[in-house]
């Protein structure tokens, strides 16, 4: 279960992070993969926060099953989200620095986890956006631009990322990514889960950079009967 859930913070984190816009002149002439890797270089220098509506779309191939969750997204650059999923069933997703809680107020329980000994693998996942230089995201993937596809009635580029690490790619054997080209803002991932034909798509829509967030947002602010539990990994 640990696996799983760590792996939705990650992927949140990945998507996210990579929001932050660049500058909104378009590189000159044909996109190549290191022209689009250099304007999200460009996006990460002055990223402080961002919020988003998501779309959390997961596949699983065996029963041909597609389950959809809707919500907001808050993060800020000092290693603090939440995650507000509010359909079909009301959850929250907090992470500050190593500790991740999961909160079901339908139940009235919250786990928490300690995401230190998963920093490995969250690493190769933050290494997606922001703060990290191309440079870096290449020693962990095989980066590659495909091609531009309209999606949301915008121009973007699209890049797949096939991870180097075995142990990564034991769990997602690749990765792509829509970006805007107009304002450089990523507009969806999708994550292939290795040997079952599973996907997890992100979708993100009305994003705003550097916002204030306020502190409150990344509160445990769990109601005082709530069953507080530390499942093991």
């Amino acid at each position: 279960m640990l696996r799983r859930q760590v792996a939705l913070l990650v992927l949140g984190i990945g998507a996210v992070v990579l929001c932050a816009p660049a500058s909104r002149t378009q590189t000159a002439g044909k996109l190549t993969t290191e022209s689009v890797l250099a304007m999200m270089d460009r996006s990460a220098k002055d990223f402080r926060s961002l919020t988003a509506d998501i779309e959390n779309t997961k596949y699983t191939a065996v029963v041909k099953d597609t389950s959809v969750e809707t919500g907001q997204i808050f993060v800020r650059h000092d290693q603090k989200m939440r995650i507000e999923i509010t359909k079909p069933e009301p959850r929250t997703i907090l992470r500050t620095g190593d500790s991740l809680f999961l909160y079901n107020p339908k139940i009235k329980r919250v786990e928490e986890y300690d995401l230190g000994r998963n920093r490995a693998m969250i690493d190769q996942y933050v290494r997606l956006g922001f703060g990290t230089k191309s440079e870096d995201l290449k020693k962990s993937y095989l980066v590659t631009f495909t091609g531009e596809e309209d999606l949301d009635n915008k121009k973007a580029a699209v890049l797949e990322l096939t991870p180097k690490s075995d142990s990564v790619r034991s769990q997602i054997t690749k990765i792509q990514m829509w970006i805007d080209e107009s304002k450089w803002l990523p507009i969806q991932q999708k994550f292939y889960e290795a040997g079952s034909g599973d996907y997890i798509q992100f979708h993100y829509s009305n994003a705003m950079k550097n916002l204030k967030i306020n502190e409150s947002k990344f509160k445990q602010d769990w109601p005082k009967d709530t069953t507080r539990e530390k499942p093991h990994a």
